[in-house]
């Protein structure tokens, strides 16, 4: 059976177990279940690893004899985990939204190191509860029994999982412009487990030019570009921030670099810079959530003026509260912001569940 059609397989067999239920149907041994649930449990921060074990688990299945302990060819008797993983095992996680690496397990750090896999493994895999289940995992898939039960167990805890994520988010009408920001900030700053918390800020910016671009006389004719994936370079994608605005020829218009946590400096005014200057854009916002550094007030000015004077791009650099108050003042309607942030948080793919679900519980507390 090819890699795909098996995966296929256990999937539409775990989806018919778990049904309506939010119970995983399994009968393996106690010890290994409590392993399991220990990286299911941890899926969204450590997506490694849980990728790492569904490789080994099907390669296993499909190629019996192979030890699958060593993970690279490097590795005497060893095999390719990651080129196995690359072409099979994340695209299709990725097919039916569950948690996945860019492109592979074996580029975390922790797992790519060119030791087997046993008890003696160096992987610096953290917590030591998460190291203990992955290696006593890898051990159970090695001795070859039950590994159809094992991947079952998994992807009926991963489907409900993802079920648990659709959530209908709170989009609450007519509120107060001091209440939006005093919401937005605490969804911001939450401190979370998995990664992605820095692209709530960009979604909040992003959500606020879709209703300028349709109110205010700058933006007319003027377009406001797709938002981009996560992950996706600049330099790859021939961006210049993080939000884009061109004008009728396509050309930059205006655009916008947000920073989470990290304080405005002269270097990263420079840095901006250096996205742009071969662009025509007409301004540049760079703006933060750590507002600016008081310190290097005077050289971030001067840096913002030696670039009007040899590029003439009007470089705005703000903390980034002060600028959504602002772009809020100029709406019409409120409503229609909150409603295109809530959009965002419920269909952007770096944001995971415990994010959609800190927006509710905010809501509930106001």
């Amino acid at each position: 059976m090819e890699p795909t059609e098996f995966l296929e397989k256990i999937y539409a067999e775990s989806m018919e177990l778990v049904g309506s239920d939010d119970k995983i149907k399994s009968d393996l041994d106690n010890a290994i279940e409590n392993h399991l649930l220990e990286i299911l449990g941890r899926s969204e921060s450590a997506k490694a690893v849980i990728t790492v074990i569904l490789t080994s688990a099907v390669y296993k299945n499909l190629n019996p004899t192979q030890d699958i302990r060593n993970h690279q060819t490097s590795i005497p008797n060893g095999y390719s985990g990651r080129t196995f993983d690359s072409k099979f095992i994340t695209p299709f996680l990725k097919s039916i939204k569950f948690p996945a690496m860019a492109e592979s397990g074996w580029l975390t750090r922790s797992l790519e190191q060119k030791v087997p896999y046993d008890s003696n493994y160096s992987g610096a895999i953290r917590p030591d509860s998460l190291k203990t289940a992955f290696l006593e995992t890898i051990d159970f898939i090695q001795k070859g029994k039950d590994i159809d039960k094992l991947l079952s167990f998994l992807f009926q805890g991963l489907i409900i999982q993802r079920n648990a994520q659709q959530i209908d988010l709170a989009k609450p009408l007519n509120l107060p412009i001091a209440t939006i920001i005093d919401l937005l900030s605490k969804h911001f700053d939450t401190k979370y487990s998995a990664e992605g918390a820095s692209r709530l800020p960009v979604l909040a910016l992003y959500a606020a030019y879709q209703c300028l671009i349709n109110e205010t006389k700058r933006f007319e004719g003027k377009v406001l570009l797709p938002m981009e994936s996560h992950t996706s370079a600049d330099s790859r994608s021939g961006r210049i921030g993080d939000i884009d605005i061109v004008d009728e020829k396509e050309r930059a218009f205006e655009a916008v670099e947000v920073k989470h946590g990290i304080p405005i400096t002269a270097q990263l005014v420079k840095d901006a810079f250096e996205k742009f200057k071969t662009t025509q854009v007409n301004r540049y916002y760079l703006l933060s959530t750590a507002n600016i550094d008081s310190t290097q007030a005077d050289e971030i000015n001067k840096e913002i003026e030696r670039i009007k004077n040899i590029h003439g791009c009007h470089v705005i650099a703000n903390g980034l509260t002060n600028s959504l108050k602002y772009y809020l003042l100029l709406l019409s309607d409120t409503s229609e912001f909150i409603e295109n942030y809530v959009n965002s948080i419920e269909i952007d793919t770096a944001l995971k569940y415990e994010h959609k679900k800190e927006w509710n519980n905010i809501i509930s507390q106001m």
